[in-house]
């Protein structure tokens, strides 16, 4: 989105005029913190819509959890270092706690969902001075925190809705073969199980270690059928609760990019890199599945669309957000294809987090005169 500096002219020690520059977010009239946050807020609505559709009730009351949890924590850390008390009620709370629940899976138990939360606004938000000025993603790095401590938690709980017919987004007909082959092959990667349990891009990472000649070929044609694509993009499949739907998260994007409440650089940039990459890896043997299953499977829409795109943690020059989304999708497909977990989302925003000063250091814009006054001066 087009952001305006706020800056206001104060009084230097030897007299002269200087401008002090408030921390990220800035936005133009008609939009404040508020309205953006809770426009945001509004956005992710549809893909908590779609998560109660296909796993039941239990995901909202986790997100009901996580943002209660999200809240309380900001009161309370605004409370404890003499902060405005109103600035827990601005929506970046809110959303932080909704992001946070999105990436857990549906079934995860309440109470880590409310540690990861807490984790999110106290550690990764608070005590970096709140709004603006924290330089990690708040519920990517409570995500980071709860993988670190509940792995097996974070990494099960796969659920599908009953009588939609599916196994993990591909058709129950189209699994008879390769779970045959699973069943009368004890050395593979532990049968129907195995399949049947995993996310999308859990299958891929089950592939990596299978040696079942049938089993491989078996699941490489399914998982590039058309149908698994529809699947994929309507969000009949297994995953945390924020991936259910490319379709719930796309269009609300869209409608924030229209409005410049995000900017379209660094999602477009992570997409597309993220889309040459596999089309290269596909190419070459790298990975069994088309471009357009990296794209739609997994956290990618979810990441590049409301994560990538967080205000305070990414670069403020155009030429560095376009660097940011290339590097948050190299890295995507690099976890992906040769690293030890199936999603490479997080991770790679999460590093791309910690390169923003960076970034920002060499793509700044050269303020009017600077480059005369340096050749002058040698």
């Amino acid at each position: 989105m087009a952001e305006n500096t706020s800056s206001t002219p104060v009084a230097s020690p030897q007299g002269s005029p200087k401008f002090t520059v408030t921390p990220s977010p800035h936005f133009k009239a008609p939009f404040n913190v508020r309205t953006i946050m809770y426009l945001v807020v509004f956005a992710l609505t549809p893909a908590l819509a779609g998560a109660v559709y296909f796993y039941g009730f239990w995901p909202l009351f986790l997100v009901l959890v996580s943002v209660t949890t999200a809240v309380g924590s900001e009161f309370l850390m605004n409370l404890a270092f003499k902060r405005p008390l109103a600035d827990c009620l601005d929506g970046s709370a809110i959303i932080t706690g909704m992001l946070l629940a999105y990436n857990v899976p549906p079934s995860a138990p309440w109470w880590m969902v409310a540690a990861g939360s807490a984790f999110a606004i106290i550690v990764a938000k608070a005590f970096f001075g709140g709004l603006g000025h924290n330089f990690l993603n708040p519920a990517l790095a409570g995500r980071a925190f709860l993988m670190a401590s509940w792995p097996t938690l974070m990494t099960s709980g796969w659920l599908i809705r009953k009588g939609i017919g599916t196994v993990s987004g591909i058709p129950q007909s189209m699994w008879t073969n390769v779970i045959d082959a699973a069943k009368s092959a004890p050395t593979t990667m532990h049968g129907v199980d195995a399949l049947t349990g995993a996310t999308p891009l859990g299958v891929l990472q089950k592939l990596k270690i299978a040696t079942d000649p049938a089993l491989i070929s078996g699941t490489k044609h399914a998982l590039n059928d058309p149908a698994v694509i529809k699947s994929l993009f309507w969000g009949n499949i297994g995953g945390v609760i924020g991936e259910t739907s490319v379709i719930l998260i796309l269009i609300p994007a869209l409608i924030l990019m229209v409005i410049r409440v995000i900017d379209w650089r660094i999602p477009l940039a992570y997409i597309a890199t993220t889309a040459a990459f596999s089309f290269l890896a596909y190419l070459f043997g790298a990975t069994p599945v088309t471009p357009i299953y990296h794209l739609f499977a997994g956290g990618l829409m979810l990441g590049a669309l409301f994560m990538a795109t967080d205000y305070s943690t990414t670069p403020v020059s155009p030429a560095g957000q376009w660097i940011f989304g290339v590097g948050c999708g190299v890295i995507t497909m690099l976890i992906r294809l040769w690293g030890g977990y199936p999603e490479g989302v997080s991770y790679s925003i999460l590093l791309m987090n910690v390169a923003t000063p960076l970034i920002d250091r060499f793509t700044r814009p050269r303020i009017l005169g600077e480059q005369r006054k340096r050749k002058v001066e040698k």
